[in-house]
């Protein structure tokens, strides 16, 4: 498990695995996110497997496949609508933790500076780099 932490209430990991959940929930998690859509994994990583092993070690688990083409704003405020209703620390995961990094990216930029948001990024080791003029326009438009 390689989890990447973004913020205090938001993780980001690689796909994880069932045997993975114990773990996310002794580590403090209390809802993971799965970001990876069905078709990029075998049914032993599908959601409805992570999910009922996540359910199984007392965590909320929730479904919101993305793609780099399926970021719409709607998309984002759905994320944000998922961490913010979580109580307490989020994981959430794809195939490398990149689209969940991006997701979260384009919602900071409405409250961060998008320098900051790049830097937060990097340090989790995200490069995200190319979203800097998308990130500036969500920053000057709130």
């Amino acid at each position: 498990m390689d989890i990447r932490q973004l913020t205090p209430r938001y993780s980001v990991s690689p796909q994880i695995s069932a045997e993975d959940l114990a773990g996310i929930a002794a580590a403090g998690f209390t809802t993971v996110i799965c970001n990876r859509p069905d078709e990029e994994v075998p049914p032993s990583h599908q959601a409805a497997s992570i999910g009922a092993a996540a359910e199984a070690a007392g965590l909320s688990f929730k479904v919101l496949p993305i793609t780099h083409q399926s970021m719409t704003p709607e998309t984002v405020a759905t994320q944000r609508d998922l961490v913010d209703g979580s109580d307490g620390p989020v994981l959430a995961y794809c195939a490398s933790g990149t689209r969940c990094s991006v997701i979260w990216a384009l919602d900071a930029a409405r409250e961060m500076p998008v320098d900051d948001v790049l830097e937060t990024a990097r340090r989790a080791g995200y490069a995200l780099d190319n979203l800097r003029p998308t990130l500036e326009a969500i920053s000057q438009n709130g």
